[in-house]
């Protein structure tokens, strides 16, 4: 009776141990020339890349609101909440694009800029990737940093460029726009190459008040 009893116990220790999860990593916050150093250095490779490679928009993180990624963004970071209709259509709103400090009043004027390019992705790493992970980061809602709406010319403007070969065009959003591409870089543990560092270094000094967060990604 007594084995029996410390059997069962035994038993649900290791449900409970089972069931009870290791600490999530918690988010990190630090200055932003701190944050800089933490990147690994890397040699970039854009062999065998594909817009492809990265499955977006998705279902985002609320499959049974009938929007995709796109629109939650637009919905989340708007100053004045669109109206939603049938299809996840959004009409009204309003928008500040901080790449170029301009307020957009259309849905349809904005683009929803990945920070890391896709691209400067896969040649920073995820090229070793599985699509799934892919798929994950181009979807990303988990850090506000990882997808930002802003005007379709400021984005594509800056393309798949790093910081070594674009900046915001307006000058007071380099501070938050370099906190912002290291943030993700950390979280999905991505890592840079020479050129990108310098001016990280650069952005770092001249934004001694500026601080990263992230939480790595799962």
């Amino acid at each position: 009776m007594v084995k029996a009893v410390l059997r069962g116990l035994a038993a649900a220790f290791l449900v409970l141990s089972a069931t009870v999860s290791s600490p999530a990593h918690a988010a990190e916050t630090l200055p932003l020339s701190e944050a800089v150093d933490r990147l690994p250095l890397g040699t970039e490779s854009r062999e065998g890349y594909t817009r492809e490679s990265f499955r977006h928009w998705n279902a985002g993180d609320d499959p049974s609101d009938g929007c995709h990624t796109r629109a939650e963004v637009l919905i989340h970071e708007a100053v004045e909440a669109p109206t939603v209709g049938p299809n996840c259509r959004l009409s009204g709103g309003r928008w500040f694009s901080y790449y170029d400090a301009v307020v957009v009043t259309s849905a349809s004027g904005l683009d929803i800029d990945h920070m890391v390019p896709l691209a400067e992705a896969w040649d920073s790493g995820a090229s070793a990737w599985s699509a799934q992970r892919r798929e994950g980061y181009a979807n990303d809602q988990g850090q506000e940093a990882s997808l930002v709406a802003v005007t379709a010319r400021s984005n594509r403007s800056k393309a798949d460029q790093d910081p070594a070969q674009w900046l915001p065009p307006a000058t007071d959003a380099h501070c938050r726009y370099a906190a912002e591409w290291v943030a993700t870089k950390l979280r999905w543990s991505l890592t840079a190459d020479e050129p990108e560092l310098a001016a990280l270094r650069e952005l770092g000094d001249s934004c001694p008040l500026q601080t990263v967060e992230y939480e790595p990604a799962r």
